[in-house]
């Protein structure tokens, strides 16, 4: 008796229902777009946060110089001959005295390296001597400075009066307001405007941020 079964063979498909095993072309570089998007994202805000960490220091170093220098100027004050009151001495106001203005320097290192780590001979050294009114003016407007330039080289310390009476001889006369100003060059990013203090601009070129503190004695 002949077996007339017929086995059949089960072929691989090739037709168009075949499942793809792996990972294309297109889906790698589909994922490595995104992936690189991400990044770029990521290094944009490291970017930008590492201007406004510099911002924030240099703001919280002015703040506590312009606090520094309005007790050293209450702690020079001397009764004024001219009215009621107190008055600091005229060459307070005295700008070449500020930002190193009268010393030199032969290196081309930063301000605080190049005038800061020792007194100059030419500044009295009134911690350690006793000074006039006008030698106390010099002093503290040297160590401001330094402080002012200790974290940010680019800080300008500047002392003005708004004069109540400009016929005495009294540079800011009993009642007067003195403004300490520090003011630092900033940075737009990416045509960023940022809002600016029109005060902080007087007399600078290129955009600047500032801190203004205003005492009367």
């Amino acid at each position: 008796m002949i077996d007339s079964t017929v086995s059949e063979v089960t072929l691989p498909s090739t037709g168009p229902t075949q499942k793809q095993a792996g990972v294309g072309m297109i889906e790698v570089l589909v994922t490595l777009f995104i992936l690189s998007v991400g990044l770029l994202g990521v290094a944009s805000l490291q970017f930008i946060g590492s201007f406004s960490n510099a911002d924030a220091l240099s703001r919280t170093q002015a703040v506590l110089v312009a606090q520094q220098m309005s007790e050293r100027l209450r702690a020079s004050a001397v009764s004024s001959t001219q009215g009621d009151g107190v008055v600091v001495n005229n060459d307070y106001f005295d700008a070449n005295l500020y930002n190193f203005t009268n010393l030199s320097c032969n290196s081309g290192a930063q301000p605080y390296d190049c005038f800061c780590q020792a007194h100059p001979a030419t500044i009295p050294n009134c911690s350690q001597n006793s000074c006039t009114a006008a030698e106390f003016a010099a002093f503290d407007a040297y160590e401001m400075s330094c402080a002012a330039v200790n974290t940010n080289p680019l800080i300008e310390l500047e002392l003005t009066c708004v004069d109540n009476n400009a016929l005495d001889t009294d540079a800011c006369s009993v009642g007067s307001r003195h403004r300490i100003i520090l003011a630092w060059p900033v940075e737009q990013w990416q045509g960023n405007s940022r809002a600016l203090n029109t005060d902080c601009l007087v007399g600078r070129s290129g955009d600047h941020d500032c801190v203004i503190l205003e005492v009367t004695l």
